[in-house]
């Protein structure tokens, strides 16, 4: 290890500062552009030891557990950054992805979220001699910075985080770090542990006590089993209510979900037949069947469960039709997909390959694709204008605040 002084040039997808060393770039958590920084450098890693000249651009972050200098929380790592320059990074993360792959769309601005907006937060919990440890991890490490507060989580989980502690400690058992989702509903916080070894009987009755003890806690779950559910967890998507399983995907955050879908709709505009492909528990199904008739396509069965008991349950909903299939062993055929008039998808980190192929050849008129990984998009983006259809906008939402991941939809037409 050695020590030097650096200037910093540019930001880099992570969120670090990039300076130009000797023999190649230097990567400095926590430094900004324009920055002069003495750094203690570990082949092409740098720690920031002092900083001689500060960006005008550098502000004061929002939480104390954001503090390089002492044990620093992984969650976030631009609260450092002031607010124009950190929506313009977001922006051209998603406009660098897609330029990569030769395409250069209208990209609209940042949809901005802002601090305690976040209903889904995932912790990390392990038994210490010394206690509980609930908190995030360190960036990069295992180690786990326990916290008592978080602004970009919402006042309904920062409120009860002494109930989610009593929980974990429940849960917990050995050494071994657990991690736990909390999501906030419309009947209370649902708690979903994962990772966790089985649990004992006198573990379970430990937390069923624990829980039944505690206002607010709708439910807890371990890997998927259900331990107590003295609510039963309800989310609200576009006016239809739904009881998701435990531990099932939701967008970060309401204003983000409302803010893609509403993109989603008015692209779908007056369709008649539309497919929503990664369905989930119905976040753009159950908005889009107000309008249209709905063929949902999900992997997994119990969200798939969930959106069908839903849409049974609504009154006013045009009808959805619910298909349980492996979308990237067995994606819609272009034969299958010819019946709709507009497609919607909205795939895990990896993408749609294989989807997006049998749709480049569909001759679907309007599709939208939702994504929180701008290079999968491009990927698949790149598929479908080479197949003939045309990019009318790309936004980019920032429900993943402070750090460096970031949403977009596109809305494609033939």
């Amino acid at each position: 290890m050695s020590t030097e002084t650096v200037t910093i040039s540019k930001l880099g997808v992570h969120g670090h500062g990039i300076a130009h060393g000797d023999h190649g770039p230097i990567y400095v958590p926590y430094a900004l552009p324009g920055e002069t920084v003495a750094i203690a450098r570990n082949g092409n890693q740098g720690t920031i030891i002092s900083l001689t000249t500060a960006s005008p651009d550098r502000v004061e972050p929002l939480c104390r557990h954001f503090d390089p200098d002492r044990d620093a929380c992984g969650g976030c790592s631009l609260q450092h950054l002031a607010d124009a320059p950190y929506h313009a990074f977001k922006r051209d993360i998603v406009v660098e992805a897609l330029r990569a792959k030769g395409l250069t769309p209208e990209v609209n601005p940042l949809v901005v979220c802002k601090p305690g907006q976040r209903r889904r937060t995932v912790f990390s919990a392990r038994r210490t001699e010394n206690g509980l440890l609930l908190g995030f991890n360190r960036a990069e490490t295992n180690h786990i910075v326990s916290i008592e507060e978080c602004p970009i989580a919402s006042p309904g989980i920062v409120s009860r985080l002494g109930a989610v502690r009593a929980v974990a400690e429940a849960l917990a058992g050995g050494g071994d770090i657990i991690r736990l989702s909390v999501t906030e509903t419309l009947s209370g916080l649902d708690l979903a542990a994962d990772g966790s070894k089985p649990l004992s009987d006198k573990q379970r009755r430990n937390v069923i006590e624990t829980v039944l003890g505690l206002k607010g806690i709708a439910r807890v779950s371990s890997n998927g089993e259900i331990l107590v559910e003295p609510q039963k967890p309800q989310v609200d998507f576009g006016g239809v209510t739904v009881s998701p399983p435990p531990g099932t995907f939701m967008q970060a955050t309401r204003e983000a979900e409302e803010a893609m879908s509403a993109l989603v709709l008015a692209h779908v505009g007056k369709s008649k037949r539309v497919a929503d492909l990664f369905a989930g528990s119905g976040t753009f199904s159950l908005r889009l069947a107000r309008i249209a008739r709905v063929h949902a396509v999900e992997g997994e069965e119990k969200p798939l469960k969930a959106l069908d008991q839903a849409a049974r349950n609504t009154q006013g909903l045009k009808p959805v039709s619910v298909e349980k299939r492996d979308l990237f062993r067995r994606p819609l055929t272009a034969k299958e997909l010819k019946v709709f008039d507009a497609v919607v998808f909205d795939p895990p980190r990896a993408g749609a390959e294989a989807q997006v192929k049998e749709l480049a050849q569909s001759g679907v008129k309007k599709i939208a694709a939702v994504s929180c990984n701008p290079l999968t998009l491009a990927r698949d983006l790149r598929v479908l204008v080479d197949s003939g259809y045309t990019i009318r906008s790309v936004t980019p939402v920032d429900q993943f605040l402070w750090s460096p991941h970031v949403e977009a939809v596109a809305l494609l037409e033939r």
